[in-house]
């Protein structure tokens, strides 16, 4: 299955380290990250579940829920927190989905139908394309996906970054330039009525093209944009 943006996040049902959850029903109003993980007791991905742990306050202001799934079951991954906490300084407190069946792997593109039905046998480097970060909107959309080689740890900064260039692109029609952060100018589409842009962009526009507009970043982006 490719899974492209815009296109609907799979719906499935399973077991986490909080419970089960219906994926979709979990997400409810909020947005969500899932990223995933090729084994349990993996060095890369135990820095970033560490890393996730201690960001996880900023996702939260932005009315962002985290989940990792890995491909072994729930016992595991209770026992790997306890690694991650020792290691990292900080214990996972969102939900780590178990996938020993593979289904949500599959479901997500992220290992062909053909890998089988079973984590038992599987080694990380027969996984290791379940490096991937979904970004998922509150109408359960894909916003982004990202994939990631086993060698290279994530840069998590970077999906609060592409967060805040969603939610304020999302909220005010407009979109955001390289290396946008928040607080920079934004740019404004040509096809932004006159009246919208006098109300958005009081200090008015920086016309560089006529398909090249900048504008201030609105200010009632909200609060994650203010921090």
């Amino acid at each position: 299955m490719s899974l492209r943006i815009n296109d609907s996040a799979p719906d499935f049902t399973a077991e986490t380290t909080q419970g089960s959850i219906r994926f979709h029903e979990w997400i409810g109003d909020a947005w969500a990250v899932l990223f995933s993980h090729p084994k349990d007791f993996t060095p890369v991905c135990t820095t970033e579940l560490g890393y996730m742990a201690r960001l996880e306050p900023e996702f939260r202001k932005r009315n962002t829920k985290i989940i990792g799934l890995s491909v072994d079951p729930v016992k595991n991954h209770s026992q790997w927190a306890t690694d991650i906490e020792e290691t990292q300084g900080h214990r996972p407190n969102y939900p780590m989905i178990g996938d020993p069946e593979l289904k949500v792997a599959k479901l997500y593109g992220m290992l062909p139908a053909e890998a089988g039905e079973s984590c038992e046998g599987r080694t990380a480097a027969d996984n290791a394309t379940v490096r991937t970060v979904f970004v998922i909107g509150p109408d359960k959309k894909i916003k982004l996906q990202l994939a990631y080689p086993m060698s290279t740890g994530r840069n998590f900064d970077e999906i609060l970054r592409v967060i805040d260039a969603l939610q304020l692109t999302a909220k005010h029609q407009v979109s955001t330039p390289v290396n946008w952060k928040p607080g920079d100018d934004v740019v404004v589409p040509a096809a932004m009525s006159e009246e919208d842009v006098k109300k958005k962009f009081p200090g008015g526009l920086k016309v560089l093209k006529p398909y090249l507009r900048m504008g201030a970043q609105p200010k009632d982006a909200g609060a994650a944009q203010a921090k």
